[in-house]
């Protein structure tokens, strides 16, 4: 599959607030909590879903799905700018309304496993599905959510990300599911406390 230049296109302001303020630890931490995923700036986060909205619109979606908690308000916002629901898989042990569908994620950066459950209530085969979150590293939350989206029958169009690390191997792995990525700022490598970036 041959990646669509406009769906990795560098977006311009979080290019350069990521280069200005992230903290970047050793050479696979970088840290942007600061306005993108523990404290949110809300009009920073309408302006970066409204740019994927404009992007993904030409999938046709019907629902956002992400994964909670941190792909809620980024996915939230591309469902508002497209005007469809977002549907979010539940972490840890929820209480998920039957019939369900779970996948357990290793966490290689957090230790342990995650696992997430979506009811089928809520994605169901008719569903064009366009997938939103904030980080893609290894990719494994995001192939989660395509294998339980295609388990529920819907159709999977796009997975989209804020911030794609480039030297990890999450890309190419959706991608062999058949599954476009589209991003908005790209991680070429984390090197002496500096990170560098794809440029617009």
């Amino acid at each position: 599959m041959l990646p669509d230049p406009e769906l990795i296109r560098p977006y311009g302001p979080l290019v350069r607030r990521i280069e200005a303020e992230a903290t970047v630890i050793g050479d696979q931490i970088l840290k942007i909590d600061h306005f993108l995923n523990h404290r949110i700036e809300p009009s920073f986060i309408t302006e970066m879903g409204q740019e994927l909205a404009k992007r993904l619109v030409r999938f046709e979606p019907s629902v956002v799905l992400t994964a909670e908690a941190s792909g809620i308000a980024p996915g939230l916002v591309v469902a508002q700018a497209l005007d469809i629901p977002l549907v979010y898989a539940k972490k840890y042990a929820p209480q998920v309304e039957s019939p369900a569908i779970a996948r357990v994620i290793p966490s290689p950066t957090k230790g342990g496993e995650t696992k997430l459950v979506l009811s089928q209530r809520y994605i169901v085969p008719t569903d064009r599905v366009v997938i939103v979150d904030d980080f893609l590293s290894n990719g494994r939350t995001a192939v989660a959510l395509v294998e339980m989206a295609r388990e529920a029958g819907a159709e999977v169009l796009c997975a989209s990300f804020i911030v794609e690390k480039r030297f990890k191997h999450g890309h190419a792995t959706i991608e062999a599911l058949g599954v476009p990525v589209c991003t908005l700022a790209q991680v070429e490598a984390l090197e002496n406390g500096h990170v560098r970036l794809t440029q617009p």
